[in-house]
């Protein structure tokens, strides 16, 4: 029996069994689609290249560090030897590019890991207790939703100081409100379902019928919007690096490298204009997989 068979049973001999196949349709359905095939293919890119970045030099790509400034080498334009061109402090374009990358992909993974189960939680509680529960948290909710997203993480980082390690708290404390109330509206429609009433009739306990139940119900909504926010997060990240309060230099922070360019903009445009459209090609990375993934997991998408 191949893994592909094994993985395709229609009646799986364990939990793991059903849980693997299970991603695996789901991973055969997201290569199937345009979109999600395209923004995965972006994604992979990105993290192969955030990967690589300490071995560059060995490969002979480059021999430049990402961090060491050389200013004889300073404001070279793209060449066969600074693919991305170097900036004003001589440092290989591609090399910051690849670090920078490394950079990004941690933020949103914290920021998801934060934010993602905080909303859950927040969310699965109040839409299953109802009542003065549910109007506390939503209330809490409320506050947090009613500022504008950008503002708030800058009110917060301003606070808490510049730092790649607050920034991503930041982030996460503005990231949550919006995965509470998705999660809180699909607990609602489930709670008094027949199954739910079965479980809770065998003495399940609210705890064991939340974590066990309702929570993986809303794990595909969940993982859509998140996939959804990554690029907002991405953009979030980058302003805070570009006013400072983010990732400080000579941290090859995309947002940070912007900043440090935007002055040669108009002679030397590679120092700014690159990292740039990195933030883009991630952002649009992260758009097209959400959009492809709400196609594939949501019902009444097929």
């Amino acid at each position: 029996m191949t893994i592909a068979t094994w993985l395709q049973a229609e009646t799986p001999s364990s939990t793991t069994q059903a849980v693997l196949g299970e991603v695996w349709r789901g991973l055969r359905l997201t290569l199937r689609h345009p979109l999600a095939a395209a923004g995965l293919v972006i994604i992979t890119a990105l993290l192969s290249l955030a990967l690589a970045a300490p071995w560059l030099g060995s490969w002979g790509l480059t021999a430049w560090d990402p961090y060491h400034p050389d200013l004889a080498q300073r404001l070279l334009p793209p060449s066969a030897e600074h693919w991305l061109g170097t900036d004003s402090m001589g440092r290989d374009g591609f090399v910051r590019i690849a670090f920078g990358a490394r950079i990004t992909l941690i933020i949103v993974l914290l920021v998801s890991v934060i934010a993602g189960p905080i909303g859950l939680t927040v969310g699965i509680a109040a839409g299953y207790a109802g009542g003065v529960v549910d109007g506390l948290l939503m209330r809490i909710t409320d506050i947090f939703m009613a500022f504008p997203r950008l503002l708030l993480a800058l009110a917060v980082a301003a606070a808490l100081g510049p730092g790649l390690e607050n920034a991503v708290i930041a982030i996460a404390i503005t990231s949550w409100p919006p995965y509470a109330r998705l999660a809180r509206a699909e607990t609602r429609s489930v709670r008094q379902a027949d199954f739910i009433a079965a479980v809770r009739l065998k003495g399940a306990s609210t705890a064991r019928i939340l974590l066990r139940h309702i929570a993986p119900l809303c794990s595909a909504s969940l993982l859509i919007r998140l996939t959804f926010d990554m690029a907002g997060v991405i953009l979030i990240a980058a302003g805070l690096g570009f006013l400072g309060l983010g990732a400080q230099p000579p941290a090859p922070e995309w947002g940070t490298m912007v900043a440090a360019g935007r002055d040669a903009l108009t002679d030397q445009w590679w120092v700014a204009t690159i990292p740039g459209a990195a933030i883009f090609i991630a952002s649009l990375g992260f758009n097209l997989l959400g959009d492809g993934l709400r196609d594939v997991l949501d019902p009444k998408s097929r």
